[in-house]
Formats: C-alpha cells, structure tokens, sequence
C-alpha cells in the first residue's frame, strides 16, 4: 500500500518553510554567532537539506551539546526555575547517587529464558544521571560514580542475546548508554576506547543486522520503535566514535529507509486540524498509545543528536516529525483526531493486518518526551506548538529513569528535559 496520503499535498500549509541544513553556519568563523542567530530566528529556516556527515564532529554532541550543560549549570547554580526543578528531579531520583553500585554481566538477555536485561537498563540510567549531575553540579563523587559504571559494563559485557527482542536491547540501551560515555569523555580514568570497542562490536552488529535484514521478516513486519532504537543506536555510535559512516546509515535510513522507523512511513498520513495545525498520523497509533509515545522520544533523539552535529531532522520533509508528535499529543490530551485505516504486512510472507480505529490503550500516559520536543519547536523556532506544549505541561519538571515505573517502559527514555533543554 501507499505509504503517503492521497491527500498529502493539500494537507500541508503552503507557506511552510523548507528544512535547513545548520552545518554551513556552524563551520563558519562566525558559526556561533550564526547559530545563535537561527535559534532565535524563524526568518533563519529558508535554506538546503541536510547533507553527510560532519568533516568534524562536535562533542559533546549528542543528546546535549556544551550550550545545554552551561545553561542548566549557570541556571541551577542561580536558583532559577524551571532549571532549578529539573534539577531537583534529578536529585531526589536513586539512580544519580554516587553511591550506586555497577553490576555489569557479561551476557544480557532480552526475550526468551534468562532474562536480565534490566540489570542493564538501571546501570545505564545511574550512569547517565550521575553523569549529568558531575557536568551540571561539578561533584567529583558523581563523576567518579559514572565513569565507574562505565568501565564495569566495557571490561565485562561481551554478548546480546535473546529471542527477537535483542534487537530491542542493541538499539534502547546502544543510544542511551552512548550518551552516558559522550558525557564522561575525557574525564579521569574513563577508558573511552573501551567503551567504544564495547559499542562497536556488541551493539553496533545486531543494530546494523536489524536494520538491513529485520530479522528475517517482512519489511514491514516490525512497529516504527524497533527501526527507531536502531537507528539511534547507530547514529550514537557513530558520533562517539567519529565514525561518518555510521552516522550517515542512521542520517539516510531517517530520510529513505525501506523500514517503518523511517519518517514517511512512521508517519503515514497527514491532516489539518479545524485549527489549522498539521497533523500527523502515527504509525503505532492503531497499537496503543504507550509505544506510541515512547516513538516520540526515540524519533526526538535522533534529531537531536542529529542537530548538535549540525542536520535539521526535526523539519525534514516539513517538518513531518512535529506533524506526527502534535497529532500524538493532542489524542494523549484527551482531543479527537482523524484515523485513516492504517494497513501492513506481518511474519515472512507479509499476511496482510489492519487497524481500522486509533487505540486508546494507555491514553493520557506521561512519559519524559516532550521537553526536548516543546524547547526545540517553541522555543529555537518560535513555532505554535500547542498540543506539544500542553502535554509537556503535564509531566513537567520531567524526570527520568527510575521516576516511571521499575519495569523496561519507564526507562527507553533517559529523561531530565526540563534541566537540559528549558531555554
């Protein structure tokens, strides 16, 4: 089936500008001025597509760039909310203590007997919050804590294994504990090489078999998350790593992959709301709405990471991504929206499925998505992001890991957006 809307060309608000590449900015002499300048400028957003990979890459870039961390840290230190909140958040959650002990494995399972992979998941969020209270507090106990846990897991694990849901566990937990080691580079005693070869050769593998080969299955047998994790995965990897070629597989699979994490097709169809805001319709939204959520944060970091190395995903095909989280927001704030019968093929034969109504299966659940999403398209781009917002307004000051739940769902997303992105 097509994977567009019939009416798609009508749906889209004529005057929408076009998506901008930032690298020509920011590799200028003036790149922070002009960078500066886009942040706080609509008239900034007529310019070319992305392209490639970066000649250099920017560190830290990926979930937070060194603008995040010295805003949060001048905003915290002053006592100015809503920074001071986030930050509090972070403090009071039992993941960023420095006293947290690492108990790395050397095989982690996910689907299938033996399962432990949320000793995994834990480590991997005490890692990133410690590490996030050493960049934002400068307490060394914190930054010991982190690099700590991160050498523990790059001596020790060596295997991902499990039933399909491995693939799961390459791309969640591949991302977040890249952006836990972006952090921490070159902190004392932090073996980065390690923690690289780690990346490369146990998750890197099954992320790049998952997105080439997905598992053996139909194309299209797999929801939009599981090529999403992947791909960020990749493209985190590629980034610690300075490795351009992985960058761009995860860059090229965003714009034109074969699978549902792509964005035409993780974002089918498009509308316009009586209030004239784009809509977009989810991929995963005839499924529930907890992974339908959990799509917003994964797609989110991926543009993020993309725009600290200067590409602009976020308006890509525009901004179909903003589209398809206003339309998820505005079903999670208890709103109607418009549903085209959504069809795939499942298994290796590609058997025809269909979902001919939107689930309201964990509808109105909160999840820490929406800060990174409400600061880049309000706040950097000044554009009416009404359902985001609200629905950031609901889980704000966001917390993280450890503040959703103890089971895996509460921790796909690393979370703290209302420290790192209030702007």
């Amino acid at each position: 089936m097509s994977r567009t809307s019939p009416h798609r060309a009508s749906q889209q608000h004529a005057s929408e500008p076009a998506e901008l590449s930032r690298r020509g900015l920011l590799r200028t002499a003036g790149g922070l001025t002009a960078a500066l300048a886009l942040a706080g400028s609509s008239a900034a957003l007529a310019g070319t597509t992305a392209g490639a990979a970066p000649a250099a890459f920017t560190h830290p870039g990926m979930l937070h760039n060194a603008g995040d961390i010295n805003r949060a840290k001048v905003r915290v230190a002053a006592g100015t909310d809503p920074w001071l909140s986030g930050w509090k958040k972070l403090t009071a959650n039992s993941h960023s203590q420095s006293t947290w002990t690492p108990n790395p494995q050397a095989t982690i399972i996910r689907g299938g007997t033996g399962e432990n992979y949320g000793i995994l998941y834990n480590d991997i969020a005490a890692a990133y919050q410690n590490a996030l209270r050493w960049a934002v507090g400068g307490t060394a106990a914190n930054g010991d804590t982190a690099v700590r846990i991160l050498n523990a897991w790059s001596s020790k694990l060596t295997t991902l294994t499990g039933n399909a849901d491995r693939f799961l566990a390459a791309g969640i937990y591949g991302w977040t504990f890249c952006q836990a080691a972006e952090l921490m580079r070159g902190h004392a005693g932090f073996d980065l090489a390690a923690f690289q070869k780690m990346m490369v050769n146990v998750f890197y593998p099954l992320n790049n078999s998952f997105l080439t080969h997905h598992n053996g299955a139909c194309i299209t047998n797999y929801w939009a998350n599981w090529d999403l994790c992947n791909m960020a995965s990749v493209m985190a990897i590629g980034i610690l790593t300075d490795n351009a070629a992985k960058y761009d597989q995860a860059v090229t699979y965003f714009k034109s992959g074969a699978g549902n994490g792509s964005i035409a097709h993780a974002v089918p169809f498009l509308y316009t709301d009586s209030g004239g805001y784009g809509l977009g319709q989810w991929q995963e939204s005839g499924r529930d709405q907890g992974h339908t959520v959990m799509g917003m944060g994964q797609m989110g970091a991926i543009c993020e990471m993309a725009w600290n190395q200067g590409d602009d995903l976020y308006s890509y095909d525009g901004r179909r991504f903003m589209k398809g989280a206003q339309y998820v927001a505005k079903y999670n704030l208890g709103q109607d929206v418009p549903y085209t019968t959504y069809k795939w093929g499942t298994g290796q034969n590609c058997a025809q499925m269909s979902q001919t109504v939107i689930s309201a299966g964990s509808r109105g659940a909160l999840r820490p998505v929406w800060a990174m999403l409400h600061y880049h398209y309000n706040r950097r781009l000044h554009l009416d992001d009404k359902y985001i917002s609200a629905m950031y307004g609901r889980v704000a000051p966001e917390g993280g890991g450890g503040d959703f739940g103890s089971t895996s769902g509460g921790f796909d997303q690393l979370g703290f957006g209302t420290l790192m992105y209030a702007k």
